[in-house]
């Protein structure tokens, strides 16, 4: 089964972070405004603007949670794929600046990730 952790930009401007299940059905849901309640449904039309596939859940709600606890400059940063920008801003977060404890990012993903997206993601998760 697959997990994706999706980022929309809604009409007035703000991100909406997600993870399903369903990536094809959540995004129609979003689009068309199934759920009164849903953060999306007063800020329609939405673009999806990021999004990234995992196989395991537990590690694709850690990093929908990672994402929604972020700031939109971060947000933005990891829209633009600028990995050394959410450096950055973290570092510029945690005065005096930390170096980043490697071991906190998980080692390994369940998903077919090319080297080097597994290393940009390490990074993002460490941060």
């Amino acid at each position: 089964k697959t997990y994706v952790v999706y980022m929309l930009k809604c009409s007035d401007g703000s991100f909406y972070t997600g993870v399903t299940s369903n990536f094809e059905q959540r995004m129609i849901q979003h689009r068309v405004g199934c759920f009164t309640s849903c953060y999306t449904f007063k800020r329609r039309p939405v673009q999806l603007k990021y999004h990234l596939e995992f196989s395991d859940v537990i590690q694709a709600i850690l990093f929908e949670k990672k994402i929604k606890g972020w700031t939109r400059a971060k947000k933005q940063a990891l829209i633009d794929n600028d990995f050394d920008r959410i450096q950055l801003l973290a570092d510029a977060e945690i005065l005096p600046i930390i170096s980043i404890d490697q071991n906190r990012a998980p080692k390994s993903f369940d998903c077919a990730l090319d080297d080097t997206l597994h290393k940009l993601i390490i990074k993002v998760l460490s941060v």
